[in-house]
């Protein structure tokens, strides 16, 4: 009876050996998560009926696992051994999870191995050993901001040789392609969809002032206070990073002026959040006494209430299509020069109940 033991033993061991050398599939992550391995197909495929707290459990298992799929290169000779790196170093978790979903189903789609590395934390030098290291095992690299504006990074791959897209960046040249929207003029539509409700006094919280979005925002707000003759007011713009902690920071200080201002556009939807968590702290309704809206139509702005009007950035869309440039880019016949890609998808004001008119003053 010992001796059964034993060896039953022996085979699970065995068995467990095989397992962690072969690759994750699709049922271990659906097991880690807690789903049925059809909901993970729905995530990985960008479909809209699944619960957003399964989403971002299947999201979390994906990264815990180094889930890599590649549903079908047996199929797609094309697609073997393609692996694209999705760098990230992103604050926003609402964000993360867009581009996630995004990469995911092109990956999926296209049969290309994705390999998902984050690079938070890491310093400077670390940063750059790492991109080095991905020269020699990718084909192609994804970088979202902030990592898409630091040249050093972005220097190291082009002179490896390896393809790079980069999303939301409006620093656009001949050596890496880039998927974004015109930040500039969505920042100026929302604006004055707030002039038009009758607002004077809008404030503004900016984004990573490393980021070229955040600047590209900041002034559509300017070019649409210009459009109705209102003059710009510095007190009225609070610095921000893209996080919520910043946004807290910045909505206490411009709901402490002695003249508030009636609506606020925070540039990204976790700061717009804030400022509604701020507001209702201070017994402010909104939109009643604060209007608030928000940039990028993540989660996030559909997780307070009332809800945010805000831009939608297709985020998803945009990982999904940077994909379909790198594979391009990658399958180019050697001879042919190569040709980046300045891609602009289209913005959309999406409306909600986080915004009326200005309280009259008596």
């Amino acid at each position: 009876m010992q001796r059964s033991k034993g060896n039953a033993s022996l085979k699970n061991s065995q068995k467990v050996v095989r397992r962690r050398g072969s690759a994750i599939t699709i049922d271990e992550v659906a097991a880690h998560a807690g789903v049925s391995a059809m909901t993970v197909s729905r995530v990985i495929n960008g479909h809209s009926s699944v619960r957003e707290e399964n989403r971002e459990r299947v999201i979390r298992s994906v990264l815990a696992l180094d889930y890599r799929p590649n549903l079908a290169a047996s199929a797609l000779a094309a697609a073997q051994h393609t692996c694209i790196a999705l760098i990230y170093t992103n604050p926003s978790s609402s964000y993360l999870r867009e581009l996630l979903v995004g990469a995911l189903r092109g990956s999926t789609r296209s049969a290309a191995q994705l390999a998902i590395s984050t690079w938070d934390g890491l310093s400077a030098t670390a940063r750059r050993e790492a991109a080095r290291q991905l020269c020699d095992s990718v084909a192609g690299v994804i970088l979202p901001p902030p990592l898409c504006e630091s040249k050093a990074i972005v220097d190291i791959f082009v002179n490896a040789g390896v393809p790079v897209v980069s999303i939301a960046s409006s620093q656009f040249s001949d050596r890496v392609s880039c998927v974004r929207i015109d930040d500039r003029h969505a920042s100026q539509q929302m604006v004055a969809h707030l002039i038009g409700h009758g607002h004077t006094r809008i404030g503004y919280i900016t984004g990573d002032p490393n980021q070229t979005a955040s600047a590209q925002r900041w002034q559509g707000y300017r070019d649409a206070l210009a459009e109705a003759g209102i003059g710009y007011d510095e007190a009225l713009v609070q610095p921000g990073l893209f996080t919520y902690r910043s946004g807290l920071e910045a909505a206490e200080h411009l709901l402490a002026l002695p003249h508030p201002p009636s609506a606020i556009f925070a540039s990204n939807d976790d700061m717009a959040s804030a400022v509604v968590s701020v507001a209702h702290r201070r017994g402010l309704d909104v939109p009643r006494d604060l209007s608030v809206v928000g940039f990028d139509d993540t989660s996030a702005s559909t997780m307070v209430w009332p809800e945010l009007t805000t831009i939608h950035q297709p985020v998803a869309d945009m990982a999904d299509t940077a994909i379909d440039i790198l594979l391009r880019e990658i399958r180019r016949a050697p001879a042919s020069a190569r040709a980046t890609v300045n891609h602009v998808l289209a913005h959309q004001l999406i409306l909600r109940q986080s915004v009326s008119g200005p309280v009259e003053l008596p």
